[in-house]
């Protein structure tokens, strides 16, 4: 089914045809910013969803991102909302390039904070959503670790993306996207401890258009490999990076140490070899 997500009418029209045709119980976005909004006011409407249309605009007014600097840490926190209940999946570490852009380069998970740390971060997001209202679902947020103490970049009601989801499957051997959909049967989630690392790295690529590529095939047979992508052919542009674009391309690996996985991704990126036409300026 196709909409134009920019016309809030066609779409709610959509969602309400569907929800008759099909005899839904329960509407769960799971899109980008844009469209939450429209799909949250006709689930409310319909009576589909638990939560208000006013969460979404109380999560925002919980966020700060104004004067954090670039170079403070920043780890994604997975939580899964079932009845009210909050339960923290997980947290997961922004890796960067480092000074002076601190361009996000991947992530892994799980994040090494300490017990204290993770305590205070699971309080912070955990307490945001019981005063927005959240009553059910998944939730991504993002928090800078300061010195004064950790605040929260930004929190949405959906799944983290770049394939967190993936990595938390790999370190725990729980699967987020099932949870979810137990949880909207009433299920808690049950996440044990992690068992290993997982890290997922974008390939570091110069923007320009691709002329032509070695090495994915080595690098899908690589053993500890546990996923890897590379979109683009011959004569595709190639963002650079920093431009959400460039985090189309990974590799996702595993190990025993967070030094382990960063070296298993950057011996990856040396495995793939490209020919990029620099862009004309």
């Amino acid at each position: 089914m196709l909409t134009d997500f920019a016309d809030e009418s066609g779409l709610r029209e959509l969602i309400a045809r569907t929800a008759r045709t099909h005899d839904l119980d329960v509407v769960l976005h799971c899109g980008h910013d844009g469209s939450v909004l429209p799909v949250a006011r006709e689930a409310w409407r319909l009576g589909l969803t638990p939560n208000a249309p006013e969460v979404h605009e109380r999560l925002r007014e919980g966020e700060a991102d104004d004067g954090i600097p670039a170079e403070a840490p920043r780890v994604g926190v997975e939580t899964l909302t079932v009845d009210g209940i909050h339960h923290v999946i997980g947290m997961t570490a922004q890796r960067t390039t480092g000074p002076p852009d601190f361009h996000v380069t991947g992530h892994l998970h799980p994040a090494p904070l300490d017990e204290a740390a993770q305590k205070v971060v699971a309080g912070l997001v955990t307490d945001l959503l019981s005063a927005s209202g959240y009553r059910s679902g998944p939730a991504h947020a993002q928090v800078a670790l300061l010195p004064h103490g950790p605040r929260i970049v930004s929190c949405r009601a959906h799944l983290g993306d770049d394939r967190i989801p993936l990595l938390i499957d790999i370190a725990r051997g729980f699967d987020p996207e099932a949870a979810v959909f137990a949880g909207l049967l009433g299920t808690p989630p049950v996440v044990g401890p992690a068992s290993r690392y997982a890290e997922i790295g974008f390939f570091l690529l110069p923007e320009g258009r691709l002329e032509t590529y070695t090495g994915t095939e080595e690098i899908a047979v690589t053993p500890w490999v546990r996923g890897a992508r590379f979109p683009y052919r011959s004569g595709d542009r190639v963002a650079p990076v920093g431009e959400r674009g460039s985090r189309r391309a990974y590799v996702v690996v595993e190990g025993d140490t967070p030094e382990l996985t960063r070296t298993r991704v950057a011996g990856a990126r040396r495995d793939l070899v490209t020919d990029i036409r620099p862009s004309e300026r």
